[in-house]
Protein backbone atom coordinates (compact mmCIF):
# COMPACT_ATOMS: atom_id res chain seq x y z
CA UNK A 1 0.00 0.00 0.00
CA UNK A 2 0.91 3.22 -0.47
CA UNK A 3 2.47 5.51 2.00
CA UNK A 4 1.67 8.68 3.24
CA UNK A 5 4.66 11.57 4.42
CA UNK A 6 2.74 14.34 5.35
CA UNK A 7 -0.98 15.58 5.26
CA UNK A 8 -3.46 14.62 8.07
CA UNK A 9 -5.03 10.87 9.04
CA UNK A 10 -8.67 12.00 9.43
CA UNK A 11 -11.66 10.05 11.04
CA UNK A 12 -15.57 9.83 11.38
CA UNK A 13 -18.23 7.34 11.71
CA UNK A 14 -22.22 6.93 11.89
CA UNK A 15 -22.78 9.79 9.47
CA UNK A 16 -26.15 8.10 8.67
CA UNK A 17 -27.25 9.73 5.71
CA UNK A 18 -30.59 8.44 5.56
CA UNK A 19 -31.27 11.86 7.44
CA UNK A 20 -31.06 14.92 5.01
CA UNK A 21 -29.33 17.02 7.82
CA UNK A 22 -26.42 14.46 8.07
CA UNK A 23 -26.22 14.22 3.80
CA UNK A 24 -25.52 17.65 3.62
CA UNK A 25 -22.88 17.59 6.67
CA UNK A 26 -21.73 14.61 4.47
CA UNK A 27 -21.40 16.26 1.56
CA UNK A 28 -19.58 19.22 3.02
CA UNK A 29 -16.72 16.77 4.12
CA UNK A 30 -13.03 17.43 2.08
CA UNK A 31 -9.50 16.97 3.16
CA UNK A 32 -7.06 19.90 4.21
CA UNK A 33 -4.48 19.02 1.91
CA UNK A 34 -4.18 16.59 -1.44
CA UNK A 35 -2.69 14.11 1.05
CA UNK A 36 -5.07 13.32 3.74
CA UNK A 37 -6.44 10.52 4.07
CA UNK A 38 -9.58 9.31 6.10
CA UNK A 39 -11.04 6.58 8.10
CA UNK A 40 -14.68 5.93 8.02
CA UNK A 41 -15.48 3.62 11.18
CA UNK A 42 -18.87 2.39 9.83
CA UNK A 43 -22.74 3.26 10.05
CA UNK A 44 -22.69 5.74 6.91
CA UNK A 45 -26.02 4.49 5.86
CA UNK A 46 -28.50 1.59 5.85
CA UNK A 47 -29.11 1.34 2.27
CA UNK A 48 -26.72 0.02 0.07
CA UNK A 49 -26.59 2.40 -2.83
CA UNK A 50 -26.29 5.24 -0.39
CA UNK A 51 -23.19 3.74 1.37
CA UNK A 52 -21.66 3.46 -1.75
CA UNK A 53 -22.74 6.79 -3.08
CA UNK A 54 -20.95 8.55 0.00
CA UNK A 55 -17.56 6.07 -0.13
CA UNK A 56 -17.49 6.91 -3.83
CA UNK A 57 -17.62 10.52 -3.17
CA UNK A 58 -14.99 10.76 0.09
CA UNK A 59 -12.71 8.34 -2.47
CA UNK A 60 -12.93 11.05 -5.16
CA UNK A 61 -11.75 13.71 -2.29
CA UNK A 62 -9.09 11.78 -0.48
CA UNK A 63 -5.65 10.61 -1.06
CA UNK A 64 -6.82 7.41 0.88
CA UNK A 65 -10.49 6.09 2.49
CA UNK A 66 -10.76 3.44 4.93
CA UNK A 67 -13.84 1.83 5.69
CA UNK A 68 -14.82 -0.70 8.20
CA UNK A 69 -19.16 -2.00 8.83
CA UNK A 70 -20.88 -0.79 11.36
CA UNK A 71 -24.10 -2.80 11.80
CA UNK A 72 -26.50 -0.32 9.86
CA UNK A 73 -24.61 -1.43 7.10
CA UNK A 74 -25.31 -4.71 7.71
CA UNK A 75 -28.70 -4.30 7.76
CA UNK A 76 -31.02 -5.93 4.89
CA UNK A 77 -33.62 -3.26 5.47
CA UNK A 78 -37.55 -3.88 3.81
CA UNK A 79 -36.84 -0.65 1.72
CA UNK A 80 -33.07 -1.76 0.28
CA UNK A 81 -33.40 -2.83 -3.04
CA UNK A 82 -30.13 -4.78 -2.24
CA UNK A 83 -31.52 -7.94 -0.10
CA UNK A 84 -28.27 -10.04 0.39
CA UNK A 85 -27.80 -11.01 3.84
CA UNK A 86 -25.50 -11.20 6.65
CA UNK A 87 -22.16 -12.44 4.95
CA UNK A 88 -22.93 -12.48 1.15
CA UNK A 89 -24.24 -8.30 2.25
CA UNK A 90 -20.58 -7.89 3.65
CA UNK A 91 -18.93 -9.04 0.94
CA UNK A 92 -20.90 -7.25 -1.80
CA UNK A 93 -19.53 -4.51 0.20
CA UNK A 94 -16.28 -5.30 0.17
CA UNK A 95 -16.48 -5.97 -3.41
CA UNK A 96 -17.99 -2.26 -3.75
CA UNK A 97 -15.29 -0.64 -1.91
CA UNK A 98 -12.62 -2.09 -3.75
CA UNK A 99 -14.40 -0.75 -7.09
CA UNK A 100 -14.04 2.37 -5.21
CA UNK A 101 -10.39 1.64 -3.87
CA UNK A 102 -11.65 2.07 -0.55
CA UNK A 103 -9.68 0.34 1.56
CA UNK A 104 -11.66 -2.74 3.56
CA UNK A 105 -11.05 -5.03 6.66
CA UNK A 106 -10.53 -7.46 3.92
CA UNK A 107 -7.65 -6.18 2.47
CA UNK A 108 -3.84 -5.61 3.04
CA UNK A 109 -3.41 -3.26 6.18
CA UNK A 110 -1.66 0.66 4.87
CA UNK A 111 1.23 2.12 6.56
CA UNK A 112 1.09 5.68 7.47
CA UNK A 113 4.47 7.40 7.33
CA UNK A 114 4.78 10.02 10.40
CA UNK A 115 7.15 12.85 10.38
CA UNK A 116 9.82 11.14 11.33
CA UNK A 117 9.59 8.33 9.26
CA UNK A 118 8.29 5.93 11.11
CA UNK A 119 5.23 3.82 9.87
CA UNK A 120 2.27 3.29 11.76
CA UNK A 121 -0.08 0.44 10.66
CA UNK A 122 -3.69 1.53 10.85
CA UNK A 123 -5.58 -1.83 10.82
CA UNK A 124 -9.38 -1.83 9.77
CA UNK A 125 -11.87 -4.64 11.98
CA UNK A 126 -14.08 -6.04 11.54
CA UNK A 127 -15.19 -7.93 15.04
CA UNK A 128 -19.42 -7.12 15.43
CA UNK A 129 -20.21 -7.92 19.27
CA UNK A 130 -21.29 -11.25 21.09
CA UNK A 131 -23.34 -9.74 23.65
CA UNK A 132 -20.80 -10.23 26.52
CA UNK A 133 -20.79 -6.65 27.19
CA UNK A 134 -23.38 -7.11 30.30
CA UNK A 135 -25.27 -5.53 32.72
CA UNK A 136 -22.93 -6.63 36.02
CA UNK A 137 -24.50 -9.84 37.59
CA UNK A 138 -26.26 -11.34 34.54
CA UNK A 139 -23.97 -14.48 33.23
CA UNK A 140 -25.60 -15.30 30.29
CA UNK A 141 -26.58 -14.32 26.43
CA UNK A 142 -30.28 -15.42 26.94
CA UNK A 143 -30.82 -13.47 30.48
CA UNK A 144 -29.22 -10.57 28.96
CA UNK A 145 -31.53 -10.68 26.09
CA UNK A 146 -34.71 -11.15 28.24
CA UNK A 147 -33.85 -8.26 30.54
CA UNK A 148 -33.06 -6.08 28.08
CA UNK A 149 -36.85 -6.70 26.27
CA UNK A 150 -38.55 -6.36 29.58
CA UNK A 151 -36.89 -2.87 29.61
CA UNK A 152 -37.66 -1.93 26.12
CA UNK A 153 -34.38 -1.38 25.25
CA UNK A 154 -33.50 -3.73 21.97
CA UNK A 155 -31.04 -2.89 19.14
CA UNK A 156 -33.13 -3.28 15.77
CA UNK A 157 -29.90 -4.94 14.56
CA UNK A 158 -32.18 -7.89 16.25
CA UNK A 159 -34.65 -7.56 13.14
CA UNK A 160 -32.32 -6.29 10.56
CA UNK A 161 -28.72 -7.57 10.68
CA UNK A 162 -28.64 -11.62 10.08
CA UNK A 163 -25.43 -13.79 10.65
CA UNK A 164 -26.39 -16.44 7.22
CA UNK A 165 -24.75 -18.65 7.08
CA UNK A 166 -24.06 -19.18 10.43
CA UNK A 167 -26.85 -19.61 13.05
CA UNK A 168 -26.46 -16.63 14.92
CA UNK A 169 -24.55 -12.82 15.29
CA UNK A 170 -22.41 -14.08 17.95
CA UNK A 171 -21.34 -17.01 15.75
CA UNK A 172 -20.17 -14.33 13.31
CA UNK A 173 -18.66 -12.15 15.96
CA UNK A 174 -16.00 -15.38 17.09
CA UNK A 175 -15.43 -15.82 13.84
CA UNK A 176 -14.62 -12.33 13.04
CA UNK A 177 -12.56 -12.15 16.32
CA UNK A 178 -10.29 -15.05 15.30
CA UNK A 179 -9.68 -13.22 11.48
CA UNK A 180 -8.39 -9.76 12.97
CA UNK A 181 -6.49 -11.71 15.73
CA UNK A 182 -4.66 -14.13 13.20
CA UNK A 183 -4.36 -11.14 10.93
CA UNK A 184 -2.64 -8.73 13.56
CA UNK A 185 -0.37 -11.53 15.04
CA UNK A 186 1.25 -11.34 11.83
CA UNK A 187 2.60 -7.90 12.10
CA UNK A 188 6.49 -7.35 13.39
CA UNK A 189 6.63 -6.51 16.87
CA UNK A 190 8.34 -3.37 16.34
CA UNK A 191 5.61 -1.89 14.71
CA UNK A 192 2.70 0.41 16.31
CA UNK A 193 -0.88 0.33 15.62
CA UNK A 194 -3.90 2.60 14.74
CA UNK A 195 -6.89 -0.02 15.30
CA UNK A 196 -10.35 1.04 13.52
CA UNK A 197 -13.59 -0.66 14.71
CA UNK A 198 -17.22 0.61 14.58
CA UNK A 199 -17.84 -1.34 17.93
CA UNK A 200 -15.49 -0.29 21.13
CA UNK A 201 -12.67 -2.78 21.63
CA UNK A 202 -12.76 -2.44 25.21
CA UNK A 203 -16.23 -2.31 27.73
CA UNK A 204 -15.80 0.91 29.56
CA UNK A 205 -17.16 3.49 27.06
CA UNK A 206 -20.07 1.77 27.30
CA UNK A 207 -20.17 2.78 31.01
CA UNK A 208 -21.86 6.45 30.77
CA UNK A 209 -24.77 5.07 28.20
CA UNK A 210 -28.33 5.90 29.78
CA UNK A 211 -29.41 2.55 29.08
CA UNK A 212 -27.17 -0.10 30.62
CA UNK A 213 -28.80 -2.74 28.56
CA UNK A 214 -27.61 -1.33 25.34
CA UNK A 215 -24.01 -2.29 25.39
CA UNK A 216 -24.38 -6.00 24.99
CA UNK A 217 -24.99 -4.09 21.39
CA UNK A 218 -21.43 -2.50 21.62
CA UNK A 219 -18.61 -4.99 21.21
CA UNK A 220 -16.69 -7.82 22.92
CA UNK A 221 -15.12 -8.89 25.64
CA UNK A 222 -12.60 -11.03 23.81
CA UNK A 223 -10.88 -7.62 22.15
CA UNK A 224 -10.36 -5.92 25.67
CA UNK A 225 -6.41 -5.94 25.92
CA UNK A 226 -5.87 -5.34 21.89
CA UNK A 227 -4.79 -1.87 22.50
CA UNK A 228 -1.69 -3.43 24.38
CA UNK A 229 -1.46 -6.44 22.62
CA UNK A 230 -1.05 -5.29 19.37
CA UNK A 231 0.86 -1.97 20.55
CA UNK A 232 -1.79 1.40 19.44
CA UNK A 233 -1.32 4.52 19.68
CA UNK A 234 -4.84 5.30 19.40
CA UNK A 235 -8.07 2.95 19.22
CA UNK A 236 -10.87 4.94 16.35
CA UNK A 237 -14.78 3.68 17.06
CA UNK A 238 -17.89 4.95 16.77
CA UNK A 239 -21.46 3.28 16.92
CA UNK A 240 -22.18 5.01 20.74
CA UNK A 241 -23.01 8.44 19.20
CA UNK A 242 -21.04 9.97 22.30
CA UNK A 243 -18.01 11.74 20.43
CA UNK A 244 -15.16 12.03 22.73
CA UNK A 245 -11.57 11.18 23.46
CA UNK A 246 -10.60 8.66 26.40
CA UNK A 247 -7.30 6.82 27.69
CA UNK A 248 -7.13 3.24 28.81
CA UNK A 249 -3.91 2.10 29.49
CA UNK A 250 -2.24 5.14 28.48
CA UNK A 251 -3.86 4.37 25.10
CA UNK A 252 -5.95 7.05 23.05
CA UNK A 253 -9.47 6.10 22.26
CA UNK A 254 -11.08 7.97 19.84
CA UNK A 255 -14.97 7.88 18.92
CA UNK A 256 -15.81 9.83 15.75
CA UNK A 257 -19.45 9.54 15.68
CA UNK A 258 -21.70 12.43 14.00
CA UNK A 259 -24.36 10.54 15.04
CA UNK A 260 -28.17 11.58 14.47
CA UNK A 261 -29.46 14.74 13.97
CA UNK A 262 -31.47 15.25 17.43
CA UNK A 263 -27.82 14.27 19.10
CA UNK A 264 -25.88 16.99 17.16
CA UNK A 265 -28.03 19.65 16.42
CA UNK A 266 -27.26 21.50 19.45
CA UNK A 267 -23.58 21.51 18.85
CA UNK A 268 -21.80 24.38 17.11
CA UNK A 269 -22.44 24.05 13.66
CA UNK A 270 -19.11 25.48 12.10
CA UNK A 271 -17.33 22.86 14.34
CA UNK A 272 -14.85 20.72 12.27
CA UNK A 273 -16.99 16.89 11.20
CA UNK A 274 -13.56 15.14 11.32
CA UNK A 275 -11.25 13.85 13.74
CA UNK A 276 -7.66 14.48 13.15
CA UNK A 277 -5.77 11.22 14.23
CA UNK A 278 -2.50 11.69 12.86
CA UNK A 279 -0.48 14.01 13.71
CA UNK A 280 -1.55 13.69 16.87
CA UNK A 281 -3.80 16.44 18.34
CA UNK A 282 -2.34 17.94 21.91
CA UNK A 283 -4.29 15.98 24.22
CA UNK A 284 -4.68 16.55 28.08
CA UNK A 285 -5.25 12.71 29.69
Amino acid sequence: MSASDRGSLYAVSDLHVGYPENRAIAADLHPTGPLDWLIVAGDVAERFGDIVDVLGMLAGRFAKVIWVPGNHELWTHPSDPVTERGQHRYLKLVAACRRLGVVTPEDPFPRWIDGDGVPVVIAPLFTLYDYSFRTPGVKDKETSLRLAYAAGVVCTDEHFLHAEPLDAIDDWCRQRVEISRQRLDELPVDVSTILVSHWPLVREPTDILRYPEFAQWCGTTATADWHLRYRAIAAVYGHLHIPRVTWYDGVRFEEVSLGYPREWHHQDPARARLRRILPEPALVR
